[in-house]
């Protein structure tokens, strides 16, 4: 908050902003843990952990990001998948599906394709079926790398994780969808208006990702 009300050119001291919060009763979201989605007991080829918890590459488009969740509506589930660059942390592609197929990981990955003009140079994921199938390594073969995180190890691909976190904190703990339809309406909103654009990361010097991205450019 503090530092969204210096970015508005609004000049106020860090306890005076703590203070009115108190007082207003304003306080952050609280997460919860996440129950996972992936199904790592499949015989398809596991690729090795090349990224390593590398999460601070220096130019775009070096390396994303990809992850599973799912969503709860009363009509069901709906199932969202990432794809993140980690430079910027910008969400490049995404997909919502009712079910968990790996279509649901290409069609996020062609999308992150399509609008970047690049495939990136190394892609990293959990050892989901999803991200081992024929469908998506597809995708990747011959224009891109595959790594993927140690078994059981979430801490391999913690940027995903936190994205997460984020999403349902800001979002989806807050909401009731009715229909998937709802929730889609809800999710593209918060990820391509808000989250992209505005919010500020603090991981990116309190900057947006389209923010952090445009100012290298400008950098460059």
């Amino acid at each position: 908050m503090f530092k969204e009300l210096k970015n508005r050119g609004i000049c106020v001291s860090r306890t005076t902003v703590e203070k009115i919060m108190l007082e207003k009763g304003l306080a952050p979201r609280r997460t919860r843990a996440n129950k996972s989605t992936t199904d790592s007991k499949h015989k398809m080829p596991v690729s090795e952990n090349v990224l390593n918890r590398k999460f601070n590459p220096g130019k775009p488009n070096e390396v994303w990001v990809s992850d599973i969740t799912y969503i709860e509506t009363h009509e069901g589930w709906l199932y969202l998948t990432v794809f993140l660059d980690l430079h910027s942390r910008m969400i490049v592609g995404w997909s919502m599906q009712n079910n968990m197929t790996a279509d649901l990981v290409a069609s996020a990955y062609r999308m992150g394709v399509l609008r970047r003009g690049v495939h990136p140079k190394l892609v990293h994921s959990d050892r989901g079926s999803q991200y081992a199938s024929e469908e998506f390594r597809k995708n990747l073969k011959g224009v891109c790398p595959q790594s993927m995180s140690g078994k059981a190890n979430c801490w391999d691909n913690a940027v995903s994780e936190s994205f997460w976190k984020t999403l349902k904190a800001e979002l989806v703990w807050r909401e009731t969808f009715r229909t998937r339809e709802h929730a889609t309406m809800r999710i593209f909103d918060y990820i391509e208006v808000f989250y992209n654009k505005r919010r500020l990361h603090s991981a990116l010097n309190y900057l947006s990702p389209a923010d952090f991205e445009l100012k290298g450019q400008k950098v460059a």
